[in-house]
C-alpha cells in the first residue's frame, strides 16, 4: 500500500492536468445490528476507458488497525485469509459487480467481530499511477435487541364484529433508530401467496394502509393506536370475511446512514392471530311471550316481544303492538314509542308502558286490566336495510296472535291486625298494624275500640278513607290535636294506628275494618263501588305504671381504695316513655367520723336529674365538685353517678330516689308515683401496698481510698404518683451492735445525716443520689477499713390521697450489700539473688537493694541493710554488748520519710561528715549502700530489709508488708604485715618517724641561713659591686601522703639552691 502511495504522488507532480482514478465507497459508520444483512458500494472513476476495473475488499480491526486482512475479491478466487475463507467459500461473504467499474459487497449475516474499517482497492489498469485506488468506510456492529411479541391465539368472530389485537415491540439500542410497526394479513387458503398490508405506522409517524383497506381507515373501521412506548394496538370495526386468515405484526428497526438514506437494520416478526370469521344471516322471527293469558280485572298484563336475528344492535327495526286490529303503539329504532288514540290518556295516567328493554326485548304492560282489555294482541317487527345502491328496502313479520281473557274483579281481601304487644305500659305507645292482603282496587280502613266488661257500642277511634285522608274519631279529637293519636299507610296495604302515651283507660278490644272499592265508568263520570269488607279484632290492655315502678340501687365496688373510681347504678324500671318520665336524686350521708360530720349524719342531695332532662346539683358536693360525673342511659333507665379519685370525704352511704310524672293534655305535670332505692354503703381504705425493694444479697470487696457505690432498687411500687423516703443503715462488721442510722432522703429529697455519720466523720464522704425514679445510690468516696460493714436501705412509701393529703403506706427493705474495705494486695518483691563480693582491705563495699515489685504506685520505703557477722571477727569489734554470734546487726537505715535511722534499727555507725557509709538512691526502686575503707570486720552476709509504707484517707502514714533480700556475701581480704604497715599501723611511731624530725630539721636549716647571710653581709658590698649572683637557698618541698600508705618523701626542685 505505501507503494501505491508513492506512485499516485508521482502522478500527481507528473501530470496534474490528466484525469485521475477516483474510488468511493458508502460514507461510513455504517451501523448494524448482529446477523443482519450487510452491503456495501463501491465505484471507480476516472480510469481509462474500456477496461473492466477489478475490486478487492479487506478490512482492518479496531485493535490492530495496521494489519489488513484480505476478505473477497472479483479476480482471484483464493483471495481470502484463513480467517474469512470459510464463510467466503459458503457464499456468506460474497462480491457483486453491478457494472463495469461499480460492485457490492455482501455479508449475509453479519457478526461483532465483523466490526472495523473496510478498504475496497482497485487495481491499476492505466498503465501509470494517478489519483486514488482504494477507500474506506468503518462499520460497527451493534447487538439485535429488537423484539415483537404478540399471543398466538385463535379467535372466532361474527361479520361486523370488532377485533382488536396488541404488539409489543422494544429495542435497548444506545444508537437513534426508528421503529416502523405494521400488521399483515396472511391467507390460510394460499400459504405461498405474499401477505396483505393492513396497517402500518412507518418510521417517520406516519399512517399507511394496504391498497384494499383504504377505504375503510378513511371510514374510521381500521385504526393502529400507540399505547405507550412500547404498545400498538390494532381495531378493526365492522369485521368482514375477507379479514379472515392469520394475523401477525412485523416491525423494522431503521438506522439513517451518513449519506442520509435509511437502511432497515433488521425485521422480525411476532407470533400469529388466527381469525375465523362467522358471515351474519340477515333473516329474523318473531316470538310474543307472557307470564299467563287468564287475567282479573285490576290485575298488570305484561307482553315482551322478542327479535332473534345475529347482529341485532347494528340493525334498525321498528316494533308495532297491535290489539284486536286497533293499533296500541309503535316503537322506531330510536327507540321513542308512538302510542295509538285509544291508550294516550292511559299512559297518560300511568296505566299503561311501551318500552325497549333490550336491543332485541320490547315490552307492552297495562297497569290495570279492564274486562274490555280481553282480546288478541300481535307484535309486527319491520326491518329497514340499505341497499348497496344507497336505497332502503323494509322486510315485515308478525308474531302469532295472543289471546288474553279478563275476568269481572270479585273481592278476595284477607286483614291481618298486629301489634307490637298485647300488654303494654302506661305511658308507652300503642301500635297496631292492619295488613290487607289480595287487594285489586282502593282501600278504606276504620279502628274502632270496645271498652272491657261493657255491652255499649264501639266508639271510633279513627279511620282513613280511600284517598289516603284521615279522621279521627269523635271521642279522640282532642288527643288527635295534640298529635297523641296517628295513622300512617306504610305501603298501599298496610295501615297502622298509634297511640301515644297510652292511658289505662284506653285498654279493650280493638277492632279493624278494610273496605274495598272499585272504580268504574269513565272519565269524567266515575262511581266507586264496594266489592269487599273485611275486620279482624285484637284485646290490648294497658298496665298502670305505679304496680310497676321499682327503684334499686347497685354498685360493683363496695369498697374502693384511695385514688380509685367507683360508680353507682340507679335502676328504674321499667322502662318509660318520654310521655311519663322520671326525676332520679342520689342523695348521701358521710359515714360517721368524716371531716367535719357527726356520728349521726343525715342525707344530703348530690345531684337531680329532672323530668325534662336538665341537672340540678345540690348543696353536698363530692370531690369539690370536680371528680364526680352523672349520665344516664339512653333509655332514662340507668342513672349513674360517678366518683373519680376517691378519698375519705366519698366514703359514706349512697340513696336514690325516684319520682314518676305524666305530662297532661294541657302540658302540666302529674306525679304519679314516688320511691326510694336500698342503701349502697361504700368504704375508702387504702391502696394495698405493691412495694418491692430488690431483696439480692450482695458482697463487694474494696481498696482504701477507692469509691463505693450501692444501689437501692425499687422494682414495684402502688403508683405511679408515688414518692419515696430513703433510710440508708449500716452494721458492723464485728456485729452484735444495733444498725447505725447513716444518712435519709425525705420524699421530698431534703437530707438528714444520721448520729452515726457524725461519729466516723462521713458527712464530707458520703454521697447520695437519685438515679432515677425507682432508683437511690449511696456513695462513699475514699473508703477505708473502717467503713466495712452490712449496709442496707429501707424505702418508705408515700402516697397523696385525692384530697392532697400526703400519708406513708407502706416500708420495706433492700438486701444487704456486704462491704470490705481492705488495703492493698500485698505485691512487694525484693531482690532475693545471692551474691559473692571480695574486697581487698581498704576497698570500698557497694551493697545494692532493688525493688522490681511493689503494692502501689504510691508507696513508699523504708530500707535498712543487716549484716551477720562471721565467727571469725576481730576481738577489737566482738565487744558489743548483748549480741550473739550471727545475730544481724544494723548497719543502715532511712525511713519512708526519707529521715535516717528508725526505731526497727540502731545502726553501730552514725552518719555524718566523717562517716564511712554513702547511701545514694539511683531510682524509686533501687537503693546503694558503699561502705569505704573496708576493715576485715566488714566481712559478713548482707542484706537489705524493705518496709512498703502508704497513706491512708485520713493521711496517716501505715506500714503495709516487709521483705528481706537475698544475702550478699561479702569477704575482705588483709594485707600482709610490712614496715610501711606497721609504720601506719602504729600512732606514736608514724609520728615520731615522719612528723617530728621536720621542724628539727626546719629550725637547723634556718640556723645555718642565718649564719650564711650574716656572714656575707660583710662582703655584701665588695660582691655586691662585682655584679656576682647572690647564693639563694629556697625552702625544700615536702610531700607526703597523709593515707599513710606511702612514706613521705622529701624532694628539693629545681631552684632550691643556686
Amino acid at each position: 500500500m505505501e507503494t501505491h502511495s508513492i506512485l499516485i504522488v508521482c502522478a500527481l507532480l507528473v501530470g496534474a492536468a490528466s484525469p485521475q482514478r477516483v474510488v468511493t465507497v458508502q460514507s461510513g459508520p455504517l451501523v448494524r445490528t448482529e446477523g443482519s444483512h450487510v452491503t456495501i458500494m463501491c465505484n471507480v472513476s476516472g480510469y481509462k476507458e474500456g477496461m473492466e476495473q477489478d475490486f478487492e475488499w479487506s478490512m482492518y480491526l479496531p485493535s490492530v488497525p495496521d494489519r489488513e486482512i484480505r476478505i473477497v475479491s472479483t479476480a482471484q478466487p483464493n483471495y481470502a485469509y484463513a480467517v474469512y475463507s470459510q464463510r467466503v467459500n459458503s457464499k456468506e461473504i460474497s462480491v457483486e459487480r453491478l457494472s463495469q467499474d461499480s460492485s457490492q459487497l455482501h455479508i449475509t449475516k453479519v457478526q461483532a467481530r465483523d466490526q472495523g474499517l473496510f478498504e475496497c482497492y482497485t487495481p491499476n489498469t492505466d498503465g501509470r499511477y494517478l489519483g486514488s485506488y482504494s477507500a474506506r468506510t468503518n462499520l460497527t456492529v451493534i447487538p439485535d435487541s429488537l423484539t415483537v411479541t404478540a399471543p398466538a391465539q385463535t379467535l372466532s368472530k361474527v361479520e361486523g364484529d370488532m377485533l382488536q389485537l396488541t404488539c409489543e415491540v422494544s429495542r435497548t439500542t444506545t444508537q437513534h433508530t426508528h421503529l416502523s410497526v405494521g400488521w399483515y394479513l396472511r391467507s390460510p387458503e394460499d400459504a405461498a401467496a405474499p401477505p396483505q398490508e393492513l396497517l402500518t405506522l412507518s418510521r417517520d409517524f406516519v399512517l399507511r394502509s394496504g391498497g384494499p383497506y383504504r377505504q375503510r381507515m378513511a371510514a374510521g373501521d381500521l385504526r393502529l393506536d400507540k399505547l405507550s412506548a412500547t404498545s400498538y394496538r390494532l381495531t378493526i370495526h365492522m369485521l368482514q370475511p375477507v379479514d379472515q386468515g392469520l394475523l401477525y405484526c412485523q416491525a423494522s428497526e431503521w438506522i439513517q446512514d451518513p449519506d442520509g438514506s435509511w437502511f432497515a437494520m433488521t425485521r422480525k416478526q411476532s407470533d400469529k392471530t388466527q381469525l375465523r370469521i362467522q358471515p351474519t344471516d340477515r333473516d329474523f322471527s318473531i316470538q310474543v311471550s307472557t307470564e299467563r293469558r287468564s287475567f282479573t280485572a285490576g290485575e298488570p298484563l305484561e307482553l315482551r316481544c322478542t327479535i332473534e336475528a345475529q347482529n341485532v344492535p347494528e340493525r334498525f327495526f321498528s316494533v308495532s303492538w297491535v290489539f284486536s286490529s286497533s293499533p296500541v303503539a309503535v316503537v322506531g329504532p330510536s327507540a321513542v314509542p308512538v302510542l295509538g288514540p285509544d291508550y294516550v290518556a292511559r299512559e297518560a295516567a300511568g296505566h299503561m308502558t311501551v318500552r325497549k328493554e333490550s336491543p332485541n326485548v320490547h315490552l307492552l304492560k297495562l297497569q290495570r286490566l279492564r274486562p274490555e282489555d280481553a282480546g288478541k294482541y300481535i307484535c309486527r317487527v319491520t326491518e329497514r336495510e340499505r341497499t348497496p345502491t344507497g336505497d332502503f328496502i323494509d322486510r315485515s313479520k308478525r308474531s302469532r296472535n295472543v289471546q288474553i281473557t279478563v275476568q269481572p274483579l270479585k273481592s278476595n281481601i284477607t286483614v291481618v291486625m298486629t301489634s307490637n304487644s298485647s300488654e303494654v305500659l302506661e305511658g308507652d305507645v300503642v301500635q297496631l298494624t292492619c295488613s290487607v292482603h289480595s287487594t285489586t282496587g282502593p282501600l278504606s280502613v276504620s279502628w274502632q275500640r270496645t271498652e272491657e266488661q261493657t255491652t255499649g257500642p264501639p266508639t271510633e277511634v279513627a279511620s282513613v278513607d280511600r284517598e289516603g285522608t284521615v279522621q279521627p274519631g269523635p271521642t279522640c279529637l282532642d288527643r288527635y290535636s295534640y298529635g297523641e293519636i296517628r295513622v300512617e299507610k306504610a305501603r298501599t296495604d298496610t295501615y297502622t294506628l298509634y297511640l301515644y302515651n297510652a292511658l289505662p283507660g284506653d285498654a279493650g278490644l280493638y277492632r279493624c275494618t278494610a273496605t274495598e272499592w272499585l272504580q268504574s265508568g269513565t272519565e269524567p263520570e266515575l262511581i266507586w263501588e264496594k266489592i269487599g269488607e273485611k275486620s279482624v279484632s285484637k284485646t290490648i290492655t294497658v298496665k298502670s305504671v305505679e304496680s310497676s315502678f321499682v327503684v334499686s340501687a347497685s354498685s360493683r365496688t363496695p369498697s374502693v381504695t384511695f385514688g380509685d373510681s367507683f360508680d353507682l347504678q340507679c335502676l328504674v324500671k321499667p322502662r318509660h316513655s318520654p310521655r311519663v318520665p322520671a326525676s332520679v336524686t342520689w342523695r348521701f350521708m358521710p359515714a360517721a367520723g368524716a371531716e367535719g360530720e357527726s356520728p349521726q349524719g343525715e342525707f344530703r342531695d348530690l345531684v337531680t336529674f329532672t323530668r325534662e332532662g336538665t341537672l340540678q346539683w345540690g348543696e353536698q358536693l363530692l370531690g369539690l365538685g370536680t371528680r364526680t360525673t352523672v349520665d344516664r342511659s339512653h333509655a332514662n333507665t340507668n342513672f349513674r353517678l360517678s366518683v373519680t379519685r376517691a378519698g375519705r370525704r366519698e366514703a359514706g352511704t349512697y340513696q336514690c330516689s325516684a319520682v314518676l310524672w305524666r305530662r297532661n293534655y294541657d302540658n302540666s305535670w302529674s306525679r304519679v308515683a314516688n320511691r326510694t332505692s336500698n342503701l349502697l354503703g361504700i368504704s375508702v381504705l387504702q391502696p394495698v401496698s405493691k412495694l418491692r425493694v430488690q431483696k439480692a444479697n450482695q458482697s463487694h470487696v474494696y481498696l482504701e481510698d477507692s469509691r463505693v457505690r450501692i444501689n437501692c432498687s425499687v422494682t414495684a411500687q402502688t403508683s405511679l404518683e408515688t414518692q419515696h423516703a430513703v433510710m440508708w443503715y449500716v452494721r458492723r462488721a464485728a456485729g452484735g451492735e444495733a444498725d447505725e442510722l447513716l444518712l435519709r432522703i425525705e420524699r421530698s429529697g431534703a437530707f438528714e445525716y444520721g448520729a452515726y455519720a457524725d461519729e466516723e466523720r462521713l458527712r464530707r464522704r458520703v454521697q447520695a443520689e437519685r438515679l432515677s425514679p425507682r432508683l437511690y445510690a449511696l456513695t462513699l468516696n475514699r473508703a477505708e477499713a473502717s467503713d466495712s460493714g452490712t449496709y442496707y436501705c429501707l424505702v418508705e412509701e408515700w402516697l397523696s390521697d385525692p384530697d392532697g393529703v400526703w400519708y406513708r403506706l407502706s416500708r420495706d427493705s433492700s438486701g444487704f450489700t456486704q462491704v470490705l474495705v481492705r488495703q492493698p494486695e500485698v505485691r512487694l518483691q525484693v531482690e532475693e539473688a545471692q551474691s559473692n563480693v571480695t574486697v581487698e582491705e581498704s576497698a570500698s563495699i557497694r551493697l545494692g537493694c532493688s525493688i522490681p515489685s511493689q503494692s502501689s504506685r504510691d508507696s513508699r520505703f523504708s530500707v535498712s541493710w543487716y549484716v551477720v557477722r562471721s565467727e571469725e571477727e576481730d576481738d577489737d569489734d566482738a565487744d558489743v554488748a548483748g549480741e550473739e554470734a550471727g545475730e544481724p546487726e544494723c548497719v543502715f537505715s532511712i525511713g519512708h520519710d526519707a529521715v535516717f535511722g528508725n526505731g526497727n534499727c540502731s545502726p553501730m555507725e552514725q552518719p555524718g561528715p566523717n562517716s564511712r557509709l554513702l547511701f545514694e538512691r539511683m531510682t524509686s526502686d533501687q537503693y546503694n549502700l558503699t561502705v569505704q575503707g573496708a576493715r576485715p570486720s566488714d566481712a559478713g552476709r548482707y542484706f537489705c530489709h524493705v518496709e512498703e509504707w502508704l497513706l491512708n484517707p485520713r493521711n496517716a502514714w501505715y506500714r503495709l508488708a516487709t521483705n528481706d533480700s537475698g544475702y550478699t556475701i561479702v569477704n575482705v581480704l588483709q594485707q600482709e604485715s610490712t614496715l610501711q604497715s606497721v609504720v601506719c599501723a602504729n600512732d606514736s611511731l608514724f609520728y615520731f618517724i615522719f612528723f617530728y624530725p621536720f621542724p628539727i630539721f626546719g629550725i637547723l636549716l634556718i640556723a645555718v641561713l642565718l649564719v650564711r647571710y650574716k656572714s656575707r653581709g660583710s662582703s655584701k658590698s665588695q660582691e655586691g659591686k662585682n655584679g656576682a649572683p647572690l647564693l639563694w637557698i629556697k625552702e625544700p618541698h615536702l610531700s607526703y601522703s597523709p593515707t599513710c600508705l606511702d612514706p613521705p618523701a622529701l624532694s628539693l626542685h629545681p631552684g632550691s639552691v643556686d
